[in-house]
C-alpha cells in the first residue's frame, strides 16, 4: 500500500539543484577525501536521473526527452526510449533509493527522488496516462521490462512498497504482458528470467521454466575464469557486466530465497563473480580509463555494474579492499560522465563514450538507452558508514602497478 503522506506536498523545484555536502551519521572525522567521493557521486547520479524522473513525474517524459538515435532509426527507437529511460535510471539507484528519507541533505535529496519515482512508475503503466509506455510491440521492451523488474527487486520498500495497489497491479500486468516477446538466444534468456523473478518475488507465481532455461543455457555458456559467452560464442564486450551475471546473481537469489536447492550453484555463480570483478578492477588504468572493446559503448560507466554490484553485496575477493574499489570506479565515473557534452543543454545525456560521440550508437541505441550508466552507481546503496566509504582512498591495482609499488599477483579461477 501507498503511504498516503509520502507523496503529499511534493515540490518538483530545486531537485537538480547542486547538493551540499552530506552529513555522515556514525563516522567521526571522516577526513575531505572521504566525503567528496560519496557527494559527488550522489551529485552526479541525481544530475542523471533528475531530467528523466522529473519529466514522467509530471507525464512530460515524451514532450521534454530529446530522442538522438542513429541515422534513419528515429520512429523506431522513440517506440520503446521512454521505457528504456525510466527502467535503465532505476535500475542504478534503486539500491541508494532504498535507503530511505533521513535528515542529511542526502537523505533529503533521496526522498525527493523517491517521490519523484513512485510516480513516474505509475505514469508509465497507467493506461490513461500521457506517458502510458509500450511492454509488447517489438523485442526491445522486454529488455526494459526487465531492467524495471530488476530495479524494484533492488529497492523492494521503497519503490515497490510504496507503490498503491492498483499502481503494483499495474506493473504485474505489464509484466506479464512481455511474455508474448520471444528473447534472442543469448544475454536476453535473462531478461525473461528477471521478469519472472519479480513476478515470484511480488506475487508468488512464475514461470519457473523460462528461469530454468536461462540459468541452464548460461551454465552451458560459461567459458571458464569467470567468463560467460554471449550465447555459444564468447563476445569480448562489456555484457558479462551489463547484464549477464548482475541478473543471473539476482535472479538466482531471488528465486532461491529461503531455500537451499540451489545453494550449490549460487555459490559457483558467485565465485565466478567475484574473479570477474576482480578483472574489472585491474581493467581500469591509472587515469580511469578502460579498454574501448565490445558494443554499446555509449552505456559509458556502466561497464562496471558487476564490479559496482560485488561491492555493494559484499562478494569482493579478499584480496581488493572496498575502498580500492570506490576510489576506481570514482576515476571512471569522472573520466566518463565530465567530458564536454556528456549532457546537453538541458541536462538530457547524449549518445557517447567520452562526449558527445554520435558514431557510437549502434542502431539500438536511443536517449533512453543512455541511462545504462546509472548502474556504476549502485555501491551508493552502502550507507555512508560503511568501509566503502568511510575507509581512506586507495590507489587502484594499475594505478599501483604503474606507480612502482607493490600489488598482488593475479590467479585465474579454476
Amino acid at each position: 500500500m501507498i503511504r498516503r503522506n509520502f507523496l503529499k506536498g511534493v515540490s518538483l523545484a530545486g531537485v537538480g539543484a547542486m547538493l551540499p555536502r552530506p552529513s555522515v551519521a556514525g563516522v567521526d572525522e571522516v577526513s575531505k577525501d572521504k566525503i567528496s567521493d560519496r557527494a559527488y557521486w550522489v551529485k552526479t547520479i541525481s544530475r542523471i536521473a533528475t531530467p528523466v524522473l522529473e519529466a514522467l513525474s509530471e507525464e512530460k517524459l515524451r514532450e521534454r526527452m530529446p530522442v538522438e538515435t542513429a541515422a534513419g532509426m528515429l520512429e523506431d527507437r522513440k517506440r520503446v526510449t521512454y521505457l528504456e529511460a525510466l527502467g535503465r535510471t532505476l535500475v542504478g539507484i534503486a539500491p541508494w533509493l532504498e535507503l530511505g528519507a533521513d535528515s542529511t541533505e542526502e537523505g533529503k535529496q533521496r526522498e525527493k527522488l523517491i517521490k519523484l519515482s513512485l510516480l513516474s512508475i505509475r505514469n508509465a503503466v497507467t493506461p490513461t496516462s500521457r506517458d502510458f509506455m509500450n511492454f509488447t510491440e517489438g523485442g526491445q521492451p522486454l529488455v526494459d521490462a526487465a531492467f524495471l523488474a530488476h530495479a524494484l527487486l533492488r529497492s523492494p520498500n521503497q519503490l515497490w512498497g510504496n507503490l498503491d495497489e492498483v499502481t503494483q497491479q499495474h506493473v504485474i500486468e505489464a509484466l506479464l504482458a512481455t511474455r508474448v516477446i520471444k528473447p534472442g538466444y543469448s544475454n536476453w534468456l535473462l531478461f525473461t528470467a528477471m521478469v519472472e523473478a519479480a513476478l515470484f518475488k511480488f506475487t508468488g507465481k512464475y514461470d519457473a521454466v523460462r528461469v530454468d532455461y536461462a540459468v541452464k543455457q548460461h551454465e552451458a555458456w560459461y567459458k571458464g575464469d569467470g567468463v560467460y559467452g554471449d550465447g555459444p560464442d564468447l563476445h569480448v564486450d562489456y555484457y558479462n557486466s551489463f547484464v549477464i551475471q548482475p541478473m543471473l546473481l539476482d535472479v538466482l537469489t531471488t528465486i532461491n530465497a529461503g531455500r537451499n536447492e540451489a545453494k550449490e550453484l549460487i555459490e559457483k555463480i558467485r565465485k565466478r563473480a567475484t574473479r570477474y570483478a576482480d578483472i574489472q578492477e585491474r581493467s581500469i588504468s591509472p587515469e580511469g580509463t578502460f579498454p574501448v572493446v565490445g558494443r554499446s559503448l555509449a552505456y559509458r560507466c556502466g561497464a562496471f555494474q558487476l564490479l559496482a554490484q560485488a561491492a555493494l553485496q559484499k562478494i569482493l575477493p579478499a584480496t581488493l579492499p572496498p575502498a580500492q574499489v570506490r576510489s576506481a570506479l570514482t576515476a571512471v565515473i569522472r573520466r566518463s560522465m565530465e567530458a564536454p557534452n556528456t549532457f546537453d543543454a538541458n541536462g538530457w545525456l547524449t549518445i557517447g563514450f567520452c562526449g558527445h560521440q554520435p558514431g557510437v550508437g549502434e542502431r539500438y541505441i536511443s536517449t533512453g538507452s543512455l541511462y545504462l550508466c546509472s548502474v556504476a552507481f549502485l555501491p551508493l546503496g552502502l550507507p555512508p558508514a560503511d568501509e566503502f566509504w568511510s575507509s581512506p582512498a586507495m590507489d587502484w591495482t594499475s594505478k599501483r602497478a604503474y606507480g612502482g609499488n607493490d600489488f598482488p599477483i593475479d590467479h585465474a579461477l579454476y
